[in-house]
């Protein structure tokens, strides 16, 4: 054991109780701190490893008296207590950070605005059924500290978002993965997709040329800011749209080729999840599995019987002939787009919500092509009704969830699809996501 440390910890959410837990099991002074409420699962976690927290407020004096601070992703860099701890110099990481420098295992890690959840969910089913001991962790399931201080793990898929990208030091995955990049979140990087778009593309800037880089070699906006970077990993692309000489492609006869060291070396016939969006994330999926050398029986086996994820493009159930499909874990405009270009009937669309900075215009023509009303289900539906009204013949304002599911139901007719994509965030109705989607598939039970 080297030298014991005063560490604090900032947020007592999944991200934050992971640090504390694993900064504690090796043996430092660990304190938490929530400027909110905890919740009584974390307070039970925090409690039984007899680590001290604090709720309701920051102690800014006991906090900048720490060696070492490790930060939740959701506190932004505007924060006083950050910037106060940035002017006294002390070490500030994420919780992902912290996690790698005690990880003993292989780390595959994703980032990229939409598609991350997929892929992440993708790689683990993969190496699950490959028999191979692996966590699924980060943004999603249990925090990556967490799944270290159990220590039982050889592989990580660790699904990875800007805001903890952006307080990496030494983070060094052996797989790392990039969706794509699209405007998002831009509230909390000064309206500048170019801030955005730096935090995603830190995911391989410590990578070097032993290990491996996956991304999408349609998406304008990643082959735009991959130009500027000097990548050492070995790179892999993925397309739908024209071969490729390492990575993967869709080729003349519509199969999945992968294709390693310039030679070819699967075909894949069948996948599970439709929507070009999701071939993307198959293909990236893939790839990571034969760099970790998983048969390719395996590897086919999984991606013909994979199931999709809750909340993304979800189906509910058919009631009188109309189609309810919750895809509530669309908080932006791109995932919407996805969602309104793989519908193939007239489809009433809820929308809304909170707002990242979000540019409607670019769904205008799938709108006009597919969608026949729009609900609008948010505190301010203003941007909506200033890009759609006029554009589809009804376009009309729900209080709540009942109220929207009511509506679509009444709106509807026969081979319709009711389809919840909100292009934004929940906070302003919902607790997140989640929440949103759970209370859709509710309303649409009650009908």
């Amino acid at each position: 054991m080297g030298t014991i440390l005063k560490i604090a910890v900032l947020g007592g959410g999944e991200s934050g109780v992971g640090a504390a837990l694993l900064a504690k099991k090796l043996g430092h002074q660990v304190f938490l701190s929530d400027a909110g409420i905890i919740k009584d699962k974390y307070h039970r976690q925090l409690s039984n490893a007899s680590i001290e927290f604090e709720e309701s407020q920051h102690s800014n004096e006991r906090i900048l008296a720490c060696d070492l601070i490790i930060k939740s992703p959701g506190i932004p860099e505007k924060a006083p207590l950050i910037q106060a701890i940035r002017a006294a110099g002390i070490s500030l990481i994420s919780e992902v950070e912290y996690a790698y420098r005690f990880c003993k295992g292989k780390i595959i890690a994703i980032t990229g605005t939409n598609g991350k959840t997929t892929t992440t969910k993708l790689c683990y089913h993969l190496l699950k059924n490959a028999g191979l001991k692996v966590a699924m962790v980060g943004n999603i399931g249990e925090s990556f500290a967490a799944a270290v201080a159990e220590n039982g793990f050889d592989y990580y898929v660790v699904e990875i978002s800007s805001f903890q990208l952006d307080d990496i030091v030494d983070f060094k995955p052996f797989i790392s993965i990039l969706t794509n990049i699209t405007e998002d979140h831009l509230d909390r990087y000064q309206y500048n997709v170019d801030l955005y778009a730096a935090a995603k593309l830190r995911i391989f800037e410590n990578q070097d040329e032993n290990d491996h880089f996956i991304y999408n070699a349609d998406d304008p906006l990643s082959q735009k800011y991959l130009k500027t970077k000097e990548i050492k990993a070995q790179q892999y692309s993925l397309s739908l749209e024209k071969p490729v000489e390492q990575g993967a492609f869709l080729d003349a006869n519509n199969i999945f080729k992968i294709i390693l060291n310039s030679k070819e070396d699967m075909d894949i016939n069948e996948l599970a999840l439709q929507g070009k969006h999701n071939s993307y994330n198959s293909l990236a999926s893939g790839v990571a599995g034969r760099l970790l050398n998983i048969r390719k029986e395996t590897i086919r086996e999984s991606m013909a019987n994979f199931e999709s994820i809750e909340h993304r493009l979800e189906p509910v159930l058919q009631i009188y002939g109309i189609n309810f499909i919750n895809d509530s874990k669309a908080t932006n405009v791109n995932s919407t787009w996805y969602a309104l270009e793989s519908m193939k009937e007239p489809t009433i669309w809820i929308a809304g919500g909170v707002d990242k900075g979000n540019d409607y215009c670019q769904l205008l023509p799938l709108v006009k092509q597919h969608v026949k009303a729009i609900i609008c289900l948010g505190t301010d539906n203003s941007k909506l009704h200033a890009e759609f009204d006029g554009e589809v013949e009804m376009v009309i304002d729900a209080a709540d969830m009942d109220e929207a599911v009511r509506m679509a139901y009444k709106i509807g007719e026969k081979g319709d699809n009711v389809l919840l994509s909100p292009a934004c965030a929940s906070f302003d109705l919902f607790e997140n996501y989640e929440d949103r989607g759970r209370q859709f598939k509710d309303a649409v039970r009650k009908l």
